[in-house]
């Protein structure tokens, strides 16, 4: 059912090149929106000053614009909560941290690192939990003003509730934190930036956010972040606790969580490569969810549509590799043969392409076009499939030319220049001419056209070999075959 009052946010860190699964994350939240007529608020989380770059920033603007993500809020839209960048939002979180410390809400915490670990170890030893003790909960004015004068430094930290949480995951159902488990936490460096764990709760609430949907990742913070909000709500900062649906880990090789640091993560590796957008969306809404049990193939208005984050798988999801190339590939073919064409034009022109732009005939490509849709994984294939169009000479492949190129292969090549010298120059004709050298030969048309096929375009697989030709012409057709019998006879 829609509800407009639906308030989502997508808020990564402009930290390298995005991850999938940053993505994937970024589309459940474009879909949740999108399908309650709700508002995707787009919001930069960039207070790690040491981490954080300018290039990261642009780069994941442009990215969600190539993904085809449309927000409602946010950077190059505006908004009533601007700005949307926390880097110049550091005024809003001091005055809401001198808040929860006025309200008791939350302290100064005077511990040293070296004290903390020190009390770690011990409960650990004694098989105690090893987060904080809360030493600092209680800390007369007379103690206060001796660390102070000592110099000692202070974080803030959030007094959690002596009591149990419990809230209902929109993924995983009722979950129950105990206060056992979800120690007093950081909210302010001793420095005074704030942490993440203030700002990141004291946006949502701010921007009046109705439904977190984040990483599994994250879980273990919810708590935390629920005691937050009621602590906001009483000092008048926040309206309302969001719910909170927490998505399936994206698994990679060896069972291990997809990082960044694995190769296949990278957003940009898919964009360079040549997938579609939306055959990269589509794969990847697959990792926890599902249009239906018998249908992989969806475009993002069907996804829209049909999304509901209660259908969200909670089990962690596997990254497929050529799962993701073959939805991708159904997605090219589904594409009109203009549409095809103008998409591919970046793998056929510098730096991609090995040829001199002056070589790329438009003429030609259009033509071989119709025969490349149904052949391509991904469109960066297109270069080396239609090279033989554009390269003075066929490429090498001193492979393909030994598994071609066997006995006899040079009569063959002979009687076949004979006959494709004669026919006319049509993809029915070229066959014939090849079928027929290939009889006189006692060949079937595999064998016949292997040697053919390697002459004119350097490689064993490619294209459909006639139409190919046909598109190439006569006259280059016939001055490849020649080479190639310069070759075998020299």
């Amino acid at each position: 059912m829609a509800n407009a009052n639906v308030r989502v946010r997508f808020c990564p860190s402009p930290t390298g090149n995005p991850h999938v699964g940053l993505v994937r994350t970024a589309l459940f939240n474009w879909a949740f929106a999108r399908h309650h007529g709700g508002t995707l608020v787009f919001r930069i989380e960039d207070t790690d000053a040491a981490r954080d770059s300018e290039e990261s920033y642009q780069q994941l603007l442009d990215s969600m614009r190539w993904l085809g993500f449309d927000w409602d809020e946010g950077p190059e839209v505006g908004g009533p909560h601007a700005p949307y960048r926390q880097s110049q939002r550091m005024d809003i979180y001091k005055d809401v941290a001198q808040k929860l410390l006025d309200g008791g809400y939350a302290y100064r915490c005077y511990c040293t690192a070296e004290e903390l670990d020190e009390r770690r170890e011990a409960a650990r030893a004694a098989g105690r939990p090893s987060g904080y003790d809360g030493k600092c909960r209680v800390v007369t004015p007379e103690q206060q003003a001796a660390y102070e004068a000592e110099g000692r430094p202070s974080i803030v930290r959030f007094r959690m509730p002596d009591e149990a949480i419990t809230f209902t995951d929109l993924v995983r159902g009722e979950l129950t934190f105990t206060p056992e488990n979800v120690p007093d936490y950081g909210i302010v460096r001793a420095n005074g930036a704030p942490l993440y764990t203030l700002v990141n709760p004291v946006d949502d609430a701010l921007m009046e956010i109705t439904h977190v949907l984040r990483g599994e990742d994250l879980l273990s913070s919810t708590p935390r972040q629920i005691a937050l909000y009621k602590a906001l709500i009483e000092l008048g900062v926040a309206k309302t606790v969001p719910e909170f649906g927490h998505l399936p880990y994206v698994m990679g090789e060896g069972n291990k969580k997809l990082s960044k640091r694995d190769p296949q993560a990278s957003l940009n590796l898919y964009r360079e490569r040549g997938f579609l957008p939306a055959g990269l969306l589509n794969y990847l809404s697959l990792l926890g969810w599902s249009l239906s049990a018998d249908q992989d193939l969806f475009s993002m208005e069907e996804m829209v549509a049909a999304f509901d984050i209660k259908d969200v798988n909670a089990n962690p999801a596997r990254f497929d590799l050529k799962k993701a190339e073959a939805i991708n590939a159904d997605h090219i073919r589904q594409l009109d043969v203009k549409t095809f064409a103008e998409a591919c034009e970046p793998w056929l022109r510098a730096p991609h392409a090995p040829w001199a732009p002056e070589a790329f005939d438009q003429a030609a490509w259009e033509a071989i076009a119709p025969h490349a849709q149904t052949r391509l994984t991904v469109l960066s294939d297109i270069t080396a499939n239609v090279d033989f169009l554009f390269l003075e000479e066929p490429a090498e492949d001193e492979a393909s030319w030994a598994k071609a190129m066997k006995e006899g292969s040079d009569a063959l090549l002979r009687t076949a220049r004979a006959k494709l010298a004669d026919a006319e120059w049509t993809a029915d004709a070229i066959k014939a001419a090849v079928v027929a050298a290939g009889e006189e030969h006692g060949l079937k048309l595999g064998k016949a056209q292997a040697p053919v096929r390697v002459a004119v375009t350097g490689r064993t697989v490619g294209l459909p070999l006639f139409e190919s030709l046909e598109v190439l012409g006569r006259e280059r057709t016939l001055a490849r075959v020649d080479a190639a019998l310069a070759k075998l006879t020299a």
